[in-house]
């Protein structure tokens, strides 16, 4: 029998909030996190607009000395981790140390770093290039960091799977756990792509919005005047543990992580499959994974991006899962942005708070709903009390990567 895994921590921070407490208090109050792009100086782009986390001191978490050898992201990874390990009680002993693994991914890693440094090489020549360069941009060292921060000797990896990175993190930890490779997991991801080329790259592709002159309102899911997603930046980290492990320290329980799908559309490198196949069949591993129907399923927080095309199509894809069941279903990008890789971190924790408190967050912005869409519940506008035992939380790449996780309200 495999074991139970349960989640015992949870650290968020982006748009909305640095803290996890504030980050749901503002999305059940339906605030946006988006607003006029101040990291650099972005006149002259499309798009000028961004979910960035304001006020943001790294040095609250990283020693000055260190601050040079880290991009932005892995300071999140860092902020979040804290969190979630203070909320869980954990304390790694060298007794337990090789039994704590970590997996903490990004869509992208540190491409302020990349920006900056090259900027040094095109100014001064390569010796100008800092030797903490690579350090600082490359992937796994917010999984590295952690580790380091903490004493987690056991399982150290990073997922680099575009949007749906933090999906694979947590789900992959959730297996880590249950063949005994592990008893406890710090997993999830984080993004700081908020920069000269993150958006004018997204921008070239026509897949940012350009609502400039109306920020809280540019990230609107299934909204018929949607043009667009929002880049945002945060992270999102669980602490998740094997279920007797927990018990036996006396750990503070928040859910059970209960199921976890892949799939791949096999279709083109940024459109979903037609009526979107691939999030179809993820939805259903991921229940299968779970030992549950569609009829369990109390909520589930899309992916929702606000882009024309990926909407519609993941609503087809949950419309023909869950047939003619009108489930409620939230895209909370509507007001953090889209973290990319960060994103299903931050949004598995948003589904955990659901269950805990029964309560569902809203889509803000949904003024008029895209006709394609008329028969779907989505939380328009406005928190609303729910009585929900699972939550299913999808998350969707570029390259046809798709995944999903199931949480179960622990009572």
């Amino acid at each position: 029998m495999a074991r139970r895994v349960v989640v015992t921590g949870i650290g968020l921070i982006c748009g909305v909030g640095h803290t996890t407490d504030e980050v749901w208090k503002n999305l059940l109050a339906g605030k946006s996190g988006v607003g006029k792009i101040t990291h650099f100086d972005a006149s002259a782009h499309a798009c000028q607009i961004a979910a960035e986390v304001k006020n943001f001191d790294p040095l609250k978490f990283v020693e000055r000395k260190e601050v040079k050898k880290m991009g932005r992201f892995i300071y999140f990874a860092l902020a979040a981790s804290e969190e979630a390990m203070v909320s869980s009680g954990l304390k790694i002993t060298p007794q337990i140390s090789e039994r704590v693994g970590v997996h903490i991914g990004s869509g992208i890693g540190g491409f302020d770093v990349i920006e900056r440094e090259h900027r040094a090489l095109l100014e001064g020549g390569p010796r100008k290039i800092s030797p903490f360069f690579i350090p600082a941009a490359i992937v796994n060292l917010a999984a590295g960091h952690v580790s380091m921060r903490f004493g987690a000797k056991g399982p150290n990896e990073a997922t680099a799977t575009a949007c749906t990175t933090s999906a694979h993190s947590i789900g992959d930890s959730l297996k880590i756990i249950q063949r005994g490779d592990a008893d406890v997991m710090i997993a999830g991801g984080s993004e700081a792509a908020i920069t000269p080329m993150g958006v004018g790259g997204f921008a070239a592709m026509r897949a940012l919005s350009t609502r400039n002159d109306e920020p809280e309102k540019a990230s609107r899911p299934w909204d018929s005047a949607r043009d667009g997603f929002v880049i945002g930046e945060g992270a999102g980290i669980l602490i998740l543990e094997d279920l007797e492990f927990a018990q036996r320290r006396g750990a503070p329980i928040l859910a059970e992580l209960v199921g976890y799908g892949m799939s791949g559309d096999a279709y083109h490198i940024t459109q979903p499959a037609p009526e979107h196949e691939g999030g179809f069949r993820v939805m259903k591993n991921a229940l299968h994974d779970a030992k549950l129907q569609p009829a369990d399923i109390g909520y589930v927080n899309a992916h929702g991006t606000s882009t024309p095309i990926g909407d519609v199509l993941e609503a087809h894809a949950i419309r023909n899962f869950f047939g003619d069941r009108k489930i409620p279903v939230s895209s909370t990008k509507s007001m953090t942005g889209h973290l990319l890789g960060g994103a299903g971190g931050l949004e598995a924790g948003v589904s955990i708070l659901a269950l805990r408190d029964q309560i569902l967050p809203p889509t803000v912005n949904l003024e008029n709903q895209d006709p394609d869409t008329k028969d779907m519940d989505f939380v328009p506008n406005h928190a609303r009390k729910a009585s929900l035992d699972y939550a299913l939380s999808n998350s969707f790449g570029f390259g046809g990567t798709n995944g999903a996780i199931v949480f179960k309200r622990w009572s």
